[in-house]
């Protein structure tokens, strides 16, 4: 797994990450002050959004950066000298910690998604190729208590091979070489989460057949999209077919 580099200025990212706080509250994925959004600026300082901030109104400079223990980098600016990081930082630190590839993370609060998780109706189950194709399987974590550590170790068990997370009654986690990259991965799990419930409103599951799946996973492969150790997991996420895993 390749380390990100980094190829956006500090201004760019602080941009970049506003654009997509406004787009996740535009299409309703987060409400009052939930949701936050990160961005890796170097090895060691994380650029994110602060607590207590709806994220339709922050301003790139009310963006706080932190250290890779969580503490805050003191500022000059006098529009974040006094705020917060957000509560869910050490969930955004395990994910770089875990990910030297990923360059952002993005938690949102989808209402099917998170619908889905509570009914546990999964998204795992290989529905859309354009899905297991660009995304791979989307699974469910266990519960975790929302701005505990108990959130950083749910993730811990899973972000290693999945870019997509549903946290189970709180909400979504996607990670990628951007902020907006992240953020159409999360586009990508709330839009299957939609199909899924017409799906099951219909009263019909038709997962993909066994062999189209492999035909997909072989692309993804080709793509250079797969993670390590993902393949075994379209088995034990997915469960509806024996796929052997592929070498």
């Amino acid at each position: 797994m390749s380390t990100y580099k980094e190829r956006r200025t500090e201004q760019q990212l602080r941009e970049e990450i506003i654009r997509v706080c406004q787009l996740i509250w535009q299409r309703g994925w987060v409400a009052a002050s939930a949701g936050n959004v990160s961005a890796r600026l170097s090895e060691n300082r994380v650029l994110t959004t602060p607590s207590g901030f709806s994220k339709g109104l922050l301003k790139p400079e009310q963006l706080i950066i932190v250290d890779m223990e969580g503490k805050k980098i003191p500022s000059y600016d006098a529009a974040s000298r006094d705020l917060r990081p957000t509560s869910e930082m050490p969930l955004h630190l395990e994910v770089y910690r875990q990910r030297a590839d990923v360059g952002a993370v993005v938690h949102a609060h989808p209402p099917i998604s998170i619908a889905l998780s509570i009914a546990d109706i999964p998204l795992a189950r290989c529905l859309l190729p354009e899905v297991v194709v660009t995304l791979g399987t989307i699974p469910f974590t266990r519960y975790a208590t929302p701005s505990t550590p108990e959130g950083a170790a749910a993730v811990r068990e899973l972000i290693t091979n999945h870019d997509a997370l549903v946290l189970r009654r709180h909400g979504t986690v996607t990670v990628g070489r951007s902020p907006l990259d992240a953020y159409f991965k999360l586009e990508t799990v709330e839009h299957s989460a939609e199909v899924t419930l017409i799906v099951r409103q219909l009263g019909r599951s038709n997962p993909i057949a066994p062999d189209e799946v492999r035909k997909l996973i072989a692309l993804r492969r080709q793509m250079g999209l797969a993670l390590p150790g993902e393949e075994e997991d379209f088995c034990t996420q997915c469960g509806v077919c024996d796929l052997a895993p592929m070498r």
